[in-house]
């Protein structure tokens, strides 16, 4: 019998999310609820498997890893790219890797929950509630306020428009972004320093590529307005940990918002989970009824298509 795992799935809802259980006859299938960094044991553990459905770029399939799993032959990844996997060493070594489509809502809004919370001070006031206190401090308006996009993709472009609708004043910037597609929507284009100068709420939309790895470092940081927002619903090293770690303790910037980290989960002990000033959500951006029932289901079609010998939705061809 083939052998299918299914990775990081923590809430413990893979299952009911997609039609697993028209495979069953075929497959046996094995759902991993925690996540394994990579060395001896994550082989160890995903040797034995035929196919891995894995959860966007969590776990890194280098051409290490997949040299060592000489059983798998189809690697399904949630969403249409996923750049830690060595897609070249996937092809070469005759590993098929298909994806699904994805969400654009449910990254959206939660960034707009952040922006919100951090804006009106949503965690400490909530806390100051629980233990007795009342109005312990004043949050700010949205409307007049500068909207930084750093990236203005599809991701980024959305959350342009709902900052319309606060009256924000909304600017743009990323390394090829060209006034051109500023127009088209609706947006200024900046330069790099005057978008982290002018900018009171700076959100990070690019997509994570060596070009972008650290984009925002002690740099950029140093350049924000000390009364200004980091969100980052994109991918973790896109910012420096570190630096935005000395940046919160030191008062630098007002707050962040960050549901990306380098490693996910962060280590229990990881400094930014005692960092001021921070509003942290575990990488929940992508984690919707919706998004997972398309993640899922797609997911089936996908293994489905690939042993009727009609692959869908391909990615290293």
């Amino acid at each position: 019998m083939k052998k299918i795992a299914i990775l990081d799935d923590f809430q413990g809802v893979a299952l009911e999310m997609g039609d697993w259980n028209s495979l069953e006859r075929d497959f046996a299938i094995t759902v991993f609820r925690d996540n394994i960094p990579m060395g001896r044991t994550l082989i160890e553990r995903l040797r034995p498997f035929d196919m891995i459905v894995a959860m966007r770029e969590r776990t890194p399939f280098d051409r290490d890893l997949l040299t060592a799993l000489t059983n798998l032959r189809l690697l399904v990844t949630t969403g249409m790219w996923n750049r830690s996997i060595d897609m070249a060493a996937a092809t070469e070594l005759g590993k098929l890797v298909c994806g699904t489509a994805t969400s654009v809502h449910a990254p959206v809004e939660l960034t707009w929950a952040l922006i919100l919370a951090l804006a009106r001070r949503l965690v400490d006031e909530d806390a100051a509630m629980r233990s007795g206190r009342w109005q312990t401090g004043v949050g700010c308006e949205l409307y007049g306020k500068t909207l930084g996009i750093l990236g203005l993709g599809r991701l980024g472009e959305a959350v342009a428009n709902i900052g319309r609708a606060f009256g924000m004043h909304i600017i743009a910037w990323s390394a090829n972004l060209t006034r051109k597609k500023c127009v088209a929507a609706g947006v200024q284009l900046a330069d790099k320093t005057e978008f982290f100068r002018s900018a009171d709420f700076v959100s990070v939309h690019v997509v994570l590529s060596d070009r972008t790895r650290g984009l925002v470092s002690a740099k950029e940081l140093a350049l924000m307005k000390p009364t200004a927002f980091l969100v980052n619903t994109s991918r973790g090293p896109i910012v420096d940990e570190t630096a935005l770690i000395e940046a919160l303790e030191n008062g630098r910037i007002a707050g962040a918002a960050i549901d990306v980290y380098d490693r996910e989960p962060p280590p229990a002990d990881h400094p930014l989970r005692r960092a001021p000033r921070s509003l942290l959500t575990p990488h929940i951006g992508i984690t919707t009824d919706q998004n997972y029932r398309l993640y899922y289901s797609q997911a089936v079609e996908d293994i489905r298509a690939f042993e009727a010998g009609h692959p869908v939705r391909v990615l290293n061809r």
